[in-house]
């Protein structure tokens, strides 16, 4: 059955199916990388934002550009799990798999919880698109999708009849369906048009007729499910109890991108960025130019390496400065990284790791630069790292990460991945009189200055360029202990060589005391570092609840390694050390701590499963092997 454009205009029209309650949902959108499933994602998110439900998304784009229509490796796709409790992933299994095309039913189906709900738009079930996607037979015919619960509509088809009076060309209308397919989801678990309709009208202010085509798109969806007997229950996820505030959706990137403002304000500094595009860390840059008006100054550079070398400038002349990346471009930072330690300047570097090695799979989520992090460098070349565990997180990252580069008078790397930089969930605005203050201190009296005379901290002045009588000189050349001037002397190189080192290591008495989630001993610890950090938090929650004795530590401080983490370690009979990587924080413990952990490695381009991780604790902590 069709719905026509006039009876989608009229129809906001109240469910009149029966309403089944749910505490917790996983949509996945996937299509063509022009179906607009990235924006259909976002858009469901911001409304059951709205609605106060928890959430957690996950976007994942393919990694070759423009890749042929219809193609498997040309599928985009958008999970996002919502709830009425607290979210700490998108969720293992979609419980609705919304398919905009044969080659995106087949390469997510095996993701689909068994009696889950399919919606494919049949339209797109053509002779030509099922044999791009390898299919023999039309799946949607051949009852090779028993198990599922699946409905047969022809997205394409009723969005064309929807908009045919619109004056839109073929092109224009097919680009609308994204928002049926919104339309029948918002519909399907009873969430409002209007505030949608205003969003679309903003979001398209400059091209009204795409805009209303849109809407129109938008109700038509709406008014489908109730149009036809084919949904015979809609659904209603509660809001979920958070605590009082005024909160915002946020990805990783934009909390990043923040978190650095708001540093520059809380320290007074002004903040320069120097960075040169790369996936997924290009956002960061692109928030940050939007920001201006906050004393930031931008700067796309011509390469990785011209990025860090005008941040490390910025940060001699005595602005905050930070350079964005990712792996590859990382791996092209490294000498200049080196130069910053030798001249002892506050700089942040933040790596939005992806995988690899080279190119890899741009797109996809990786944890595998920790090493490069903490080792990657010619030299004893010591730089703190530290690493956010979910998307706000990057907020607080960004600022603590220029308190330590302020502090101590060094380079700091940040640590984020493309799925916490891609991913959103609601972010809770902080007050900012809450927030840290970042004391900087600029040395303004010649009197008996030495430029690598130390504090306390070990870190030295901060001198901005042109202060009457405390001129000095830098570059890459080893530095007289004190005077800065060049030295080749082998017993001053191995003494900065030590109090570099020295500098680094003393981090570790700012670093908190350490929270431990479980008990305090017992069978197993579960220690993990950045975005692992929600699967890890629900895997243990779930053994626990099944009587097992197991705790979760969760590191942010990287290097220097806190120094209560020894002691804790000591505390239980096993170590698991869940990670997107071969291994890299699980060789550092056993290197620091003679732990005999053991690892739980992924390496696929996706997110850990929280059932994966319960699995691997259920047997650990029943003595079987793996």
């Amino acid at each position: 059955m069709s719905v026509t454009a006039g009876a989608a205009q009229a129809g906001r029209v109240a469910p009149s199916r029966p309403m089944e309650e749910l505490e917790s949902v996983v949509i996945r959108f996937v299509g063509d990388s022009g179906d607009g499933m990235q924006l259909t994602g976002n858009e469901f998110s911001r409304v059951i934002a709205r609605a106060g439900n928890d959430f957690a998304t996950h976007p994942d784009y393919p990694s070759e550009i423009r890749a042929p229509t219809g193609t498997l490796f040309g599928v985009s796709g958008y999970q996002v799990q919502f709830a009425a409790r607290h979210v700490f992933t998108s969720g293992d299994a979609p419980d609705v798999l919304v398919a905009m095309n044969p080659a995106a039913l087949k390469t997510n189906l095996a993701d689909v919880k068994r009696g889950g709900i399919l919606i494919a738009n049949s339209g797109a079930f053509t002779d030509g698109n099922l044999t791009k996607a390898g299919y023999k037979s039309n799946p949607l015919e051949d009852g090779s999708l028993a198990g599922y619960r699946l409905y047969k509509i022809d997205i394409s088809e009723l969005t064309a009849h929807a908009l045919k009076d619109s004056g839109l060309s073929k092109k224009e209308i097919s680009r609308c369906k994204n928002y049926y397919a919104l339309g029948l989801m918002l519909s399907l678990y009873n969430r409002p048009l209007e505030k949608e309709e205003e969003d679309i009208r903003s979001k398209f202010a400059r091209m009204p007729e795409i805009a209303e085509a849109n809407v129109l798109a938008l109700r038509a969806g709406y008014a489908y499910t109730d149009a036809t007997e084919m949904f015979v229950t809609s659904y209603k996820v509660r809001p979920a109890r958070i605590a009082p505030g005024k909160y915002r959706s946020l990805t990783g990137n934009q909390a990043a991108a923040l978190g650095l403002v708001a540093a520059s304000e809380l320290s007074g500094v002004p903040l320069f960025q120097g960075s040169y595009p790369i996936t997924p860390a290009s956002d960061i840059l692109h928030e940050l130019s939007e920001l201006k008006h906050f004393n930031v100054t931008t700067f796309q550079a011509e390469d990785e390496i011209a990025g860090i070398c005008s941040a490390i400038g910025a940060a001699y002349g005595g602005a905050l400065g930070v350079t964005t990346t990712s792996g590859p471009g990382m791996a092209l930072k490294t000498e200049a990284l080196g130069l910053a330690v030798m001249l002892e300047l506050p700089l942040v570097v933040v790596n939005v790791q992806r995988s690899g090695p080279s190119t890899g799979i741009p797109t996809k989520i990786e944890q595998a630069d920790l090493l490069q992090a903490v080792y990657g460098r010619n030299g004893e070349c010591p730089v703190p790292v530290i690493a956010a565990n979910s998307p706000s997180d990057c907020f607080d990252c960004a600022i603590e990460a220029f308190r330590i580069a302020v502090k101590y008078m060094t380079p700091v790397i940040f640590l984020s991945d493309g799925g916490l930089g891609n991913a959103a969930e609601p972010w809770r605005i902080p007050d900012p009189a809450a927030l840290p203050r970042l004391e900087v201190k600029f040395r303004t009296d010649p009197q008996g200055f030495q430029p690598y005379a130390r504090d306390a901290n070990l870190a030295r002045a901060w001198v901005r360029p042109g202060t009457p009588g405390m001129e000095h000189r830098i570059g890459g050349l080893e530095k007289d202990f004190l005077t800065g001037n060049i030295s080749s002397d082998p017993l001053n190189h191995q003494r900065m060589v030590e109090v570099r080192a020295a500098k680094v290591a003393g981090i570790a008495k700012d670093i908190a005391p350490l929270q431990v989630t479980g008990p305090r001993e017992g069978d197993l610890l579960v220690i993990g570092w950045g975005s692992t950090y929600g699967s890890i938090v629900q895997a243990c929650e779930q053994a626990a609840s099944e009587g097992h004795s197991v705790a979760h530590v969760h590191l942010r401080y990287l290097n220097p390694l806190p120094p209560d983490l020894g002691g804790i370690l000591k505390r239980y009979k096993h170590v698991l050390v869940p990670e997107m990587n071969l291994g890299q924080l699980l060789r550092l413990l056993r290197e620091h701590y003679l732990v005999d952990a053991v690892g739980l490695n992924k390496v696929q381009g996706r997110p850990f499963k929280v059932s994966e991780i319960h699995e691997r604790i259920v047997q650990i902590c029943r003595g079987e092997k793996a």
